[in-house]
């Protein structure tokens, strides 16, 4: 199969990742952290290596500040949940994925907090400014995506940062679509909260995400339990990682997200959004010269504005029709609203969803022919 769904899982994965994924199997079978005996302790140590690997690929000061969790949603639930306060209120964008969007209505609707999407503009001056109208007095936090999972947008999240600690409050940032495609620096970019799925950019396999904390609050952890240290107290512990970590941590998923960010490291983050953005401006460009083709973005003229995806739709079809035949020429894409209707409303695109083509690091011209070939063929008989 011919893959551009690579927004919602990269795939295939590195050799490297397959390796480390067997390896953690074979050799790393042990709870870390909770016995004392010489195989606890060696997978200890490969799950200790992970946090320093993730925090130097983001910049963050403290490897104790990597939190492992099964997934970027649960990473954002956490910072959510764990900066929520009653009468509090929060200031997202209005192209947040559901994985945003759904833990503030939740609190919403249980009376703990209210929020407010902010535009995002068609500049980068203009979305700051949109954002800076939604403050209030009792706002905690900005929590935006580093990008829509849509359209590719990018929001300035260095900006952002420099609103919200201007106003006192916390920057929070969805790093789905960013983390391991954009670089990234905690320190730099003025992030507060980053969270960011191990299964996307980062090359790692499903069930694998991180939250990296890059100030002084200890956020409200989502559960507790057992986490192998002060195990006499029946309250959890106070610092992190063992805060937010309860439980036995997914071991084979933590050492893949290792070899998964070492290659992105080798092959360069730089390199890697160059090379996608090349596919996808190419992609782009060939769709505007089709008929019956609806385009939404314009990353071929502003690519440094988006991440190297893009949706668009076939006249007089619905995006899950289009997504049906790509796929019966054995071509992987995601059709429909993707879990990101703020993001359709926006674009008045809610009712027929968009189609939306994301290549990877692995994607080849051969792959970008075949793809247009077989919507040039669905347009044209359209």
């Amino acid at each position: 199969m011919i893959y551009f769904d690579n927004a919602a899982t990269t795939y295939p994965k590195p050799p490297s990742v397959l390796r480390a994924v067997q390896t953690a199997v074979t050799r790393y079978g042990a709870n870390p952290g909770r016995a004392g005996h010489k195989l606890a302790v060696e997978t200890a140590q490969q799950v200790y290596f992970a946090r320093e690997t993730v925090a130097r690929f983001f910049d963050l000061p403290s490897c104790e500040n990597v939190i492992f969790s099964k997934n970027c949603t649960e990473a954002l639930n956490t910072v959510i949940k764990g900066l929520a306060q009653k009468g509090g209120h929060f200031v997202c964008s209005d192209l947040e994925h559901n994985a945003v969007v759904r833990p503030l209505e939740a609190l919403r609707l249980q009376g703990l907090c209210t929020w407010t999407a902010a535009s995002v503009g068609e500049t980068d001056e203009e979305t700051v400014e949109n954002f800076k109208k939604c403050l209030r007095p009792n706002t905690t936090a900005i929590i935006c995506t580093g990008a829509s999972n849509v359209f590719g947008k990018r929001l300035p999240i260095r900006a952002l940062a420099d609103l919200a600690h201007k106003y006192g409050i916390h920057l929070a940032v969805d790093a789905a679509q960013t983390a391991g495609i954009t670089p990234i620096s905690m320190q730099k970019d003025g992030i507060d909260f980053l969270c960011a799925p191990g299964h996307k950019g980062l090359y790692g396999i499903m069930g694998t995400g991180v939250l990296l904390c890059n100030c002084d609050v200890l956020l409200k952890p989502l559960t507790q339990g057992g986490t192998g240290v002060l195990s006499a107290q029946l309250t959890q512990p106070e610092t992190y990682p063992e805060r937010l970590e309860s439980g036995t941590v997914n071991v084979p998923g933590i050492l893949s997200l290792t070899a998964g960010i070492q290659f992105a490291e080798r092959k360069g983050v730089e390199r890697i959004y160059a090379r996608e953005t090349a596919h996808t401006v190419r992609i782009e460009t060939a769709l505007r010269e089709m008929k019956n083709i609806a385009l939404y973005t314009d990353a071929a003229a502003q690519n440094k504005a988006y991440v190297p995806l893009l949706s668009f739709n076939v006249h007089g079809m619905h995006s899950e029709e289009v997504a049906a035949q790509l796929s019966a020429d054995d071509i992987a894409v995601r059709a429909g609203l993707h879990c990101a209707v703020l993001a359709h409303t926006a674009y008045n695109t809610a009712e027929i969803g968009t189609v939306r083509i994301c290549p990877s690091v692995f994607t080849t011209e051969k792959d970008v022919n075949s793809l247009l070939n077989s919507i040039f063929k669905i347009a044209k008989s359209a």
